[in-house]
């Protein structure tokens, strides 16, 4: 396999401008740009992204900031993150940041020394909190929105609010939608669309909570939905939809049949709960296009303030 060495020697030039050259073309004059380039592409030399991250100045290193290790809706994220970082021979480090308070900020400022940029997942922290963080490095905002940074979502809220329609059109008047935890973007979004829809056809909707997106907090709410006489269940997470339909079978209902829960497609395919609808969330898809928005910043492909919208899919429920 070619070296940097190689090229250098073969161009005629010492493996310090063959570097530079490759990696910051702007330092070198033109025509040995065309020199290095060509000798490169003559023994077949593909230099490695690491290594010119380094000659740029960069560490070579990204960094994902999750809130928690517990909530497995993060895992898919990171997954798809580290794919397109090994793709582009860069690291990808994970980093516990809550965003709650000023340590968990100094915290981040220290570890933006080490890294080049954050893909950041802040779905609770405040609004400033958020800002302030994405000042210390370029940064992509995953699955919320914060009006000048980059950033990409899961359309959740617009799948939560077709489901919901359907469960309606299906004949369902009355549904519950159980809201996930205080303070989330993401819940605020879904409650939003789930509202829109129960009201542009006439149906009785009742919203519960704030909820941890816990398994215990669905059974927690099996008394609240039965007391709203909800047909329907609409939960913030598939952890809740678990724990509601443990509580609500416990005490002799049928779920789906009596009462009909959503959850995550691959949740009902396991469970083989073939007449449950269900939404279908591409976490690993949310990382790697993430992870592409990063590299476009750092390589000056984009500006600051880009947003995507993923569509998620939905299944609905079949009799």
């Amino acid at each position: 396999m070619p070296t940097l060495s190689d090229v250098a020697d073969r161009a005629g030039v010492s493996k310090a401008t063959a570097s530079r050259a490759l990696g910051r073309p702007e330092l070198v004059a033109p025509g040995t740009v065309s020199r290095v380039e060509r000798a490169a592409a003559e023994l077949g030399f593909v230099p490695n992204r690491a290594a010119r991250s380094l000659a740029r100045g960069r560490t070579g290193i990204l960094a994902v900031v999750v809130p928690t290790l517990e909530n497995l809706f993060f895992a898919p994220i990171i997954a798809g993150a580290q794919e397109r970082a090994a793709d582009s021979d860069l690291h990808l480090t994970v980093a516990v940041y809550e965003l709650a308070d000023g340590a968990d900020l100094l915290g981040l400022e220290r570890l933006a020394g080490q890294v080049d940029g954050f893909l950041m997942v802040a779905p609770r922290a405040d609004d400033d909190v958020v800002l302030q963080a994405g000042s210390f490095k370029p940064t992509v905002l995953v699955d919320r929105e914060r009006e000048s940074m980059t950033s990409v979502v899961a359309d959740t809220a617009h799948a939560f609010g077709t489901l919901v329609g359907g469960l309606i059109e299906d004949g369902h008047r009355s549904v519950a939608y159980l809201g996930g935890p205080h303070g989330s973007w993401q819940n605020g979004q879904r409650t939003a669309a789930v509202r829109a829809a129960a009201a542009e056809r006439g149906a009785d909707l009742t919203v519960l909570g704030p909820y941890a997106a816990t398994f215990s907090s669905g059974v927690a709410a099996a008394e609240p939905v039965l007391a709203a006489g909800a047909s329907a269940v609409v939960p913030y997470a598939t952890p809740i939809g678990l724990g509601v339909m443990f509580a609500l079978t416990s005490r002799g209902l049928a779920v789906p049949g009596d009462v009909t829960v959503s959850l995550e497609s691959d949740v009902v395919q396991a469970l083989d709960l073939t007449t449950a609808p269900a939404i279908d969330v591409d976490g690993a898809e949310l990382g790697r296009t993430a992870a592409d928005m990063l590299l476009d910043l750092l390589d000056a492909r984009s500006q600051p303030g880009e947003r995507r919208r993923l569509p998620v899919a939905v299944r609905p429920g079949r009799g």
